[in-house]
């Protein structure tokens, strides 16, 4: 039993890595598209709670397998150094060797396959296509021949899968067809998704220029992404509105903008904050933004 004890803070240390590679901060971007997928479609008429959850648990398999992945294939191309500013990275701490950060990806996408199974059981052709395409597009984000993130298409891959592909594709598993409003509520969820990456990739500036990683932040710089951060906010907050003008959605409409306290502190912190622990709070601060903004947008479309 004695010599079971200096494994144990090593141990906790791998556990601890673990969960911190997987991103906490960014799971609201796989929990919120689902939610507002499915609200629209109950105000529609429409639910089915097997696929609800199926969606949801697929969502973040392959939001977590995207962060293993991530880590991976940023250390193979040397993204990750040691002055890297952002959360701890599972290979860059040492604890976990690369060949088991790649396992953990192939397991957490061989799962979501697992569970898309039944979600294309129930939704056919058009939900293998959202499925492959999403896991495909997960591994191609940094890993591949041409890594999305790596030449600046990351804003649009996170914006297209993660708010227009995962809201409709929810609403098309609960419904058979995609309505207009679900169209329309996938925006500020993309949006605000978008925003979480954002922060990411401003913070990481330096360190990703030096690295050869092209982000869109790296080649519009600073200044422009901070108003493109100011901006994805601002446009998400008046979608709400304009789908109460268009008769889309009910008097409730407001019911998101009760976290524009939040998001006003968010755009100021990331216009201020240069260091890494800060923006690394704004980080965090997003994606709160974003799970609130969202529940309370899905509650604002069932009322």
């Amino acid at each position: 039993m004695v010599s079971e004890r200096p494994l144990r803070p090593q141990a906790r240390k791998r556990a601890l890595a673990w969960l911190f590679a997987s991103r906490p901060a960014t799971l609201p971007a796989a929990v919120v598209p689902v939610l507002v997928g499915t609200a629209v479609a109950v105000s529609d008429g429409y639910f089915r709670l097997g696929p609800f959850i199926g969606a949801l648990v697929a969502s973040l398999l392959i939001q977590v397998g995207t962060n293993y992945a991530n880590d991976y294939f940023d250390h193979q191309k040397g993204a990750d150094t040691a002055e890297r500013l952002g959360p701890i990275r599972l290979i860059q701490s040492g604890l976990v060797p690369p060949r088991q950060v790649l396992l953990a990806t192939i397991l957490c996408f061989g799962a979501a396959a697992a569970v898309g199974v039944y979600l294309v059981w129930v939704g056919g052709w058009p939900i293998l296509a959202i499925g492959v395409l999403s896991i495909l597009s997960g591994l191609a984000y940094t890993g591949g021949p041409y890594p999305l993130g790596y030449h600046g298409l990351g804003d649009i891959f996170v914006f297209a899968f993660f708010g227009l592909v995962a809201v409709t594709g929810t609403y098309y598993l609960h419904a058979g067809t995609v309505s207009t409003l679900a169209w329309w509520a996938s925006v500020p969820v993309g949006l605000l998704v978008t925003a979480i990456l954002v922060v990411n990739n401003v913070r990481d500036i330096s360190t990703d220029r030096a690295a050869g990683k092209r982000t869109l932040a790296v080649r519009i710089g600073r200044r422009a992404t901070r108003v493109q951060y100011a901006l994805l906010l601002g446009v998400a907050y008046l979608v709400p509105l304009g789908l109460y003008v268009a008769g889309l959605s009910s008097g409730w409409f407001w019911l998101p903008w009760l976290t524009a306290p939040l998001a006003v502190r968010a755009v100021l912190g990331v216009m201020s904050y240069e260091d890494g622990p800060m923006l690394n709070r704004m980080l965090k601060a997003t994606g709160r933004l974003h799970l609130l903004f969202g529940v309370l947008f899905a509650a604002s479309l069932l009322l």
